[in-house]
């Protein structure tokens, strides 16, 4: 069984390889972050890299903590996109804030990310097994995002891997379309089913 750490490092790479495949266009294609394109959210990812305690600091405060991921990505807005994969390449191993929890923030992060420039991009991709049950183990109590309230009264489990959480009213789905709606993409909900759906789509304003 693979560490956090370690199923956080092949998410980056698959990412990275996927990156260095796209086209100029590609990378300017709005992605499913509001207001954020493939490059934006690239930049997003590898944005609190080698930040250390004081540099930390002084993002949360110039972005008021709330935008500090907007300060990040305007940070590194002059990156081509060949540099922003040479840095992620250069970054497999998760460094500073995306290290936290033993490297969860980089793991579940990427992930979703990933997804969100590759739903944008009509390119899906089959994610392995024993990373996104990672994942999707990680989200549910995950404050930051929202899911605890998301998924309160709910049994979501998964048709194509090993997972389910919850009680109450199901729903059912890929693993993937689940981790992406429980992060808050409603996107995902026409892959779900079961009664918990309309919930779910009214708590995520679908």
């Amino acid at each position: 069984m693979s560490t956090v750490m370690e199923l956080a490092r092949a998410e980056r790479a698959d990412l990275a390889d996927f990156l260095a495949t796209l086209s100029p266009q590609q990378w300017d294609t709005p992605s499913l972050c509001a207001e954020w394109t493939v490059k934006d959210v690239v930049a997003h990812v590898i944005s609190y890299e080698d930040l250390g305690t004081k540099a930390l600091l002084r993002r949360f405060a110039k972005g008021r903590v709330i935008h500090a991921n907007q300060v990040g990505v305007d940070d590194l807005a002059d990156l081509t996109s060949d540099q922003l994969v040479s840095f992620l390449r250069g970054h497999l191993q998760p460094s500073g804030l995306t290290a936290a929890f033993g490297g969860m923030i980089a793991l579940v992060d990427g992930t979703i990310h990933h997804q969100d420039i590759r739903r944008a991009l009509g390119q899906p991709r089959r994610i392995p097994a024993e990373r996104l049950g990672k994942v999707l183990q990680l989200l549910r109590g995950n404050p930051r995002l929202g899911v605890p309230q998301r998924i309160r009264g709910l049994r979501l489990r998964a048709v194509d891997i090993d997972w389910a959480i919850g009680r109450g009213a199901e729903i059912t789905g890929p693993g993937e379309a689940l981790m992406m709606a429980m992060a808050g993409r409603g996107v995902a909900l026409g892959e779900l089913a079961g009664p918990g759906k309309a919930v779910l789509a009214a708590r995520l304003g679908d």
